[in-house]
Parts: C-alpha cells; sequence; structure tokens
C-alpha cells in the first residue's frame, strides 16, 4: 500500500515514471567511468567523474539507504521547439529553456514527504553528482539504456530528467525494463561532430554540450560544428524515433534567444538571467564565448559586427578571443577594421593569434600575431 501511495503522489505531481530499486554499488558503470577517464574519453568531465567510487554507490553517501525511489520527468512538450536559424539568434537546448529540474524536485519532494509521514528516512536527490541517476533508473525499471548512452523510456523516449528519494524503506524492487534499442542506431549519425562513436561509448572531448559547459576556449576546429547552439545540444535526441511522437507535440516557438542582447547584458544580469546553465566557476565570460561563437556561425549585418567589435575590449582575454573569431566569420570591411586595431592594441599572445586568424577568415592582411 505504501508503494501505491509513493507512486501514486508522483504521477499526481506530473512524473512520467517512477521505480524502486537496490543500493548495490553499480559496479559496471563505476568501471566504464573509470576507462573513459583513463583514456581521455571523459574529456575533462567533473560531476559523478570526480568520485566514481562515490557516485556509484549511494551508501558513501547516506550509510542508512536501503532503497531508492526513481523517478523520471518529461519536459515536452512544455519545452517546445526553436523556430529554424536565423541572422542573430542563437538556440537552447529544450532541457535548458527553463529550470525543468523544478518540477521533478517538486514530485521528489512530495514523494520524500509520504516516506516521512511513514516514519521513514527520506533524502530527494537530483542533478546530484552523489549518483549516476541514469543507472538507477536502468536498474528501477524506469528506463533502458540507449546507444547514445541516454536512458529512454516508452512515450517519452529521451525527453526526460531523472531524480531519486534516497530512503530505509524496504520497498520491493520494481522489474527491470525487458527492452533495448534493438536495431536501430539513429542517434549515431545524427551527432554532428561523430562524439558517439559506437553504440553507448560518448567521446565527450566531441560533444558539444560538455563543450558548452566545459573551461577554457572552444576547439577552433569545433566552432563550426557548433552552429547557433549557445548551451546544449538535441541532435541525437531528435534522431531518436522513442521520443518522437512526443517531439511532435512540442510546437511551441521556444529556446531561440536574441543574441546582441544577450551580449548587452552585464555579467550579473547575463548570469541572472540564466541562472539555470551550469557555468564554470559561475563566469560570464564563458557564457559570452558560447554566444559570441553562435554569433559568429548565425550571421548578421551592422549590429551583430559592433556587438562583436564591443567584446574585443572585453576583460576577459576568453571574450577577447572568441569575439575575434565571431567577427571573422561575419566577415566584411568594418569586421577587418576592427580586427586590425585590435591586433595593434592586443597583448595577449593567445588572443593575438586569435585576432591573427580572424583577420585572415575576414580576407584581411595579419602579422605575425596569426603565428
Amino acid at each position: 500500500m505504501l508503494w501505491d501511495r509513493l507512486r501514486e503522489t508522483g504521477l499526481d505531481n506530473g512524473l512520467t515514471g517512477i521505480g524502486v530499486c537496490g543500493v548495490e554499488p553499480f559496479g559496471d558503470v563505476r568501471a566504464t567511468l573509470e576507462e573513459r577517464e583513463a583514456n581521455g574519453m571523459s574529456g575533462g568531465l567533473t560531476f559523478t567523474y570526480n568520485d566514481p567510487e562515490r557516485s556509484t554507490d549511494i551508501t558513501r553517501s547516506f550509510p542508512w539507504a536501503r532503497r531508492l525511489v526513481v523517478a523520471a520527468h518529461g519536459y515536452l512538450p512544455e519545452a517546445g521547439t526553436p523556430r529554424p536559424m536565423s541572422p542573430g539568434t542563437g538556440r537552447i537546448a529544450r532541457f535548458a529553456t527553463e529550470d525543468h529540474y523544478r518540477p521533478l524536485v517538486r514530485a521528489l519532494d512530495h514523494v520524500a514527504a509520504v516516506l516521512r509521514a511513514e516514519g521513514y528516512r527520506a533524502e530527494p536527490v537530483a542533478d546530484d553528482n552523489r549518483l549516476v541517476d541514469r543507472a538507477a533508473a536502468v536498474r528501477a525499471g524506469v528506463a533502458w539504456w540507449g546507444k547514445s548512452t541516454m536512458v529512454l523510456a516508452p512515450g517519452a523516449g529521451p525527453w526526460m530528467l531523472l531524480g531519486s528519494v534516497v530512503t530505509d524503506a524496504e520497498l520491493a524492487e520494481t522489474p527491470q525494463m525487458v527492452r533495448d534499442c534493438g536495431t536501430c542506431d539513429a542517434c549515431l549519425p545524427a551527432c554532428p561532430t561523430g562524439a558517439l562513436v559506437s553504440p553507448g561509448v560518448l567521446d565527450a572531448r566531441r560533444c558539444l554540450a560538455h563543450i558548452l559547459q566545459a573551461p577554457g576556449p572552444i576547439p577552433l576546429e569545433l566552432r563550426q560544428a557548433v552552429g547557433d547552439r549557445v548551451y546544449g545540444c538535441d541532435d541525437c535526441l531528435d534522431a531518436c524515433p522513442p521520443g518522437i511522437r512526443l517531439l511532435e507535440t512540442a510546437t511551441e516557438d521556444r529556446g531561440r534567444i536574441d543574441l546582441v542582447g544577450a551580449l548587452a547584458l552585464s555579467d550579473g544580469e547575463l548570469l541572472e538571467t540564466y541562472a539555470h546553465f551550469y557555468v564554470p566557476r559561475r563566469r560570464a565570460g564563458y557564457l559570452r564565448r558560447n554566444l559570441l561563437v553562435a554569433l559568429g556561425n548565425a550571421g548578421g549585418g551592422g549590429r551583430e559586427v559592433e556587438v562583436a567589435a564591443g567584446c574585443l575590449l572585453d576583460s576577459d582575454p576568453i571574450v577577447r578571443g572568441h569575439a575575434a573569431w565571431a567577427l571573422g566569420r561575419l566577415g566584411g570591411h568594418d569586421a577587418r577594421s576592427h580586427l586590425e586595431r585590435a591586433l595593434v592594441g592586443e597583448s595577449d599572445d593567445t588572443v593575438r593569434a586569435e585576432v591573427g586568424h580572424a583577420l585572415a577568415a575576414a580576407g584581411g592582411s595579419p602579422d605575425d600575431g596569426e603565428a
């Protein structure tokens, strides 16, 4: 009867799936994390990679844990679909059009409250590096592993966020799904950079969703592939057949932003506007970096050139370097003039190199700053 109440509470609060699993360590997942870290394919990912022993054994953080009540919350159709690419605009992946974790966390809180009312301990965990939530979802029968490394569920496909309630209530475990992707591998060729090197294997060094959240410059060879993306990438999800029917209902125009308007915000305003984004060290320059690459790829006219040129004066060399790249992509006489002036006054060698490459791309005549 307790499980029935938990399930009903979760579904009444918007969950698309809920199940229960044991808390035994996910040994196979730990081995995979350690292997990816060793061969470099983790690409500097942190989160559950920080401590694989802890993230694959929930009892390391909660010694009293006996079960995980695992939940999925679908964010379609509410997250909508961005309109086609247009000059001066950028795209945000559907999971981040707003803080879609909020309804998931709210539902987990309600489930935890039911358990506590019965005298059990209960702690929600969502978007938490103490638990590899995809592994828990598979064990609890909420989803199955997809070849994209995402987990999939009937009806929702990959369009869902995951969380759990850790509890000492020894609930009966729900059965795992007897299901997989079969012969379908639509996600693999859909990846714009070939980051899905084989079924279930992701090279994070080429994953745009990771790169747009990582510190440092965006690798030069991947900037055109970023396209108009500002945060996240939906390409492998878009291609996934189990999610297509739901995707077709997400017709509201959402997820496209004015890049010039975003770049005009102060650092504080930018971080506040996109407070639900993961930004390394909460450094606004990394968001500006993304916006500038999207600006260069999306194209535009005079206002786009002027806002990129303004970023050549930013105190952050990451911003100045990517502003130069954007101007190189935008091209034209005005862009070249701004780059030539920047090359004269720039003291940072890395930024000088960026300006030199941008001048060459824009049809200018860089000096030794191109080297």
